[in-house]
């Protein structure tokens, strides 16, 4: 891994959120890379129950300050930064007040997805990719977790599609157990659809599920890990359907070599 650039792209890490499979793997997956000599960007969501003090966020300006538009809404993106000390690995936060103040991640108090965790998606993967445009970092790998960075890859290949910072990276999502029920935003196809996303792609999304959020993600990646023993029986049978490299679910303990040696051998190749 020694030079190589790898983006991580997540909906949740430790130590800024509680420690589940998809937090616990986005730190420890970075962590590898950067022991092993490569380069790395770290992005999440800036949900508002991340102690910012505690974790000593602070805003970068000179990153901050456009405007994004969804669904024709000017949305102001906010990026803020912070580092994890022991590792000395920096983490990007994509922020706005309308989509990340509220002191939660996904769900209300009443376990109900959010009405806007459509939007909330779709700003994310564009503030992610804009945020790297303006840092003029172009990584081999982007490596996606968890179901809130799902639209990255689509957004990549579609919207983005002239962008040639992004011309030879290559996609890898992670594939982890089901994190929500239910379904999104049915208006989600809409908001693709005024980004001009295709839309027969579009309607691949719909019903707007966890299954067919990952489904249209690892259509548009180049390879495939399954991170988690516990993953949708429908979503597994459609990933084995597929062409492209999937490493087979490797337990914590031994994921290191297995991710280092897909990286190079699989995704590179």
């Amino acid at each position: 891994m020694n030079g190589k650039k790898i983006l991580f792209v997540s909906s949740e890490l430790v130590p800024y959120l509680p420690e589940n499979e998809v937090s616990l793997m986005s730190y420890e997956a970075p962590r590898m890379v950067n022991s092993k000599g490569g380069q790395i960007r770290i992005f999440m969501p800036r949900y508002g129950n991340i102690n910012e003090r505690r974790h000593q966020l602070h805003e970068v300006i000179r990153l901050s300050g456009m405007n994004l538009v969804i669904n024709d809404m000017d949305m102001p993106l906010i990026i803020k930064v912070a580092s994890i000390p022991k590792e000395r690995i920096q983490v990007y936060f994509i922020d706005n007040e309308e989509y990340f103040k509220r002191k939660a991640t996904f769900t209300d108090e009443e376990g109900e997805l959010f009405k806007d965790n459509d939007e909330r998606a779709i700003f994310f993967a564009k503030g992610v990719v804009e945020t790297v445009k303006k840092l003029n970092w172009s990584p081999d790998i982007i490596h996606v977790h968890g179901w809130m960075a799902s639209l990255l890859p689509i957004y990549l290949r579609e919207y983005y599609a002239d962008e040639p910072l992004f011309a030879d990276s290559k996609i890898v999502t992670s594939i982890y157990g089901k994190s929500f029920e239910g379904n999104l935003n049915p208006e989600i196809s809409n908001k693709m659809a005024f980004d001009s996303i295709p839309e027969d792609r579009i309607e691949a999304v719909s019903p707007p599920t966890y299954n067919n959020l990952l489904k249209v993600a690892v259509d548009y990646s180049d390879a495939v890990i399954l991170a988690a023993e516990g993953i949708p029986e429908d979503l597994k049978d459609y990933i084995s359907n597929l062409d492209k490299p999937v490493l087979p679910y490797v337990p914590l303990q031994e994921f290191e070599e297995a991710y280092a040696d897909f990286y190079n051998t699989e995704v590179l190749n």
